[in-house]
């Protein structure tokens, strides 16, 4: 059997989604899996052995660029990727539903109208699955993948799993040490409101001893890394980071802070210890705690369906609770 997964973005869902090729190629070693992925993130899936192909789009850029013309030419493009007994949509948007429609195979499977943020895109799918949207991510994947393959009783453990993010090479730098523990923040976010305060990050630094390194991604998470150091000299700032660079060094690190974002998530992935802050997005859905990836939650009510930008609840998490399972994790090593 040959399947394309359909998972565009972005660079967190996409690690998430990636947590069932083990399950896939446990049920059944011969099948042939491909990717199709937007090309912004396609770094993620390099490298990994058990992808045959991975299929670039160019659908962020064509909306970014806000251009009809770029978009219809990236959806034609898939008609040329291959010929597959399934495809799995497991985005569950309009565009990633397009796009398994447009593959040509004869099954298209994604979740059912009741199941996703965008419902209307399961009219593309010819076989649907329902699944509460406000359940597990992780366990949302694994349940849609044993509908579409027919798997009876053979579920995976998400917390029992083998490291499945792949790098060309190791990175080597300065920054790590060989005589403290490391541990690599994650300052940077999406947006506001998932970020974890500046001051905060500083006193953090000063209350654990170890050798902190700092990662960011774009200009404004540069300066933020800044401020960090201007208050914590002995802090490390890394250069700007390519994918495959990242997973090499967070797969090299004691331990990784952050918020509910894409590197954080990736050291859950790579078997690293972590602690993943949450403020108004919901920890219980978006990520899988385990005895050395844990979660930190502020008092917040979340609404999976809708991100409240205004909540600024993550500055509301102590200092001291995160120092605390730090260290926890840190002995455990």
């Amino acid at each position: 059997m040959k399947i394309a997964i359909v998972k565009l973005s972005a660079l967190g869902d996409i690690v998430h989604a990636m947590s069932v090729i083990q399950l896939i190629k446990k049920f059944d070693q011969k099948i042939k899996i491909d990717w199709i992925v937007d090309s912004g993130f396609s770094g993620i899936l390099d490298f990994h052995p058990d992808i045959e192909n991975i299929h670039k789009v160019n659908i962020k850029k064509a909306n970014n660029k806000n251009s009809v013309l770029l978009l219809i030419k990236e959806l034609l493009k898939v008609k040329n990727f291959g010929t597959y007994d399934l495809v799995i949509d497991m985005q569950g948007l309009l565009k990633s539903a397009l796009i398994s429609r447009l593959i040509g195979s004869p099954i298209t499977v994604g979740f059912d109208k009741f199941s996703s943020r965008e419902g209307f895109a399961s009219i593309f799918y010819n076989k649907t699955f329902q699944c509460n949207y406000s359940e597990n991510i992780i366990e949302r994947n694994t349940a849609l993948i044993e509908f579409a393959l027919g798997i009876n009783g053979a579920s995976q453990d998400s917390k029992d799993k083998l490291s499945f993010l792949y790098s060309s090479q190791k990175y080597l730098t300065n920054y790590v040490s060989k005589i403290k523990k490391n541990i690599i923040l994650v300052p940077g976010a999406s947006h506001k409101s998932k970020r974890y305060p500046i001051s905060s990050l500083v006193q953090l630094t000063t209350l654990i001893d170890a050798n902190f390194l700092i990662i960011w991604g774009n200009s404004e998470e540069k300066i933020m890394a800044e401020e960090i150091k201007a208050q914590s000299p002995s802090v490390n700032i890394c250069q700007n980071l390519n994918i495959d660079s990242l997973k090499s060094l967070i797969s090299q690190v004691d331990l990784l802070i952050g918020p509910d974002t894409g590197p954080t998530h990736m050291a859950w992935a790579l078997n690293t210890p972590s602690i993943t802050l949450f403020g108004p997005t919901p920890g219980y859905r978006n990520a899988c705690e385990t005895k050395i990836n844990r979660i930190i939650e502020s008092n917040s009510k979340v609404n999976p369906f809708k991100i409240d930008k205004n909540d600024l609840s993550m500055k509301d998490i102590e200092v001291d609770k995160i120092v605390k399972v730090s260290k926890d994790l840190l002995n455990k090593k």
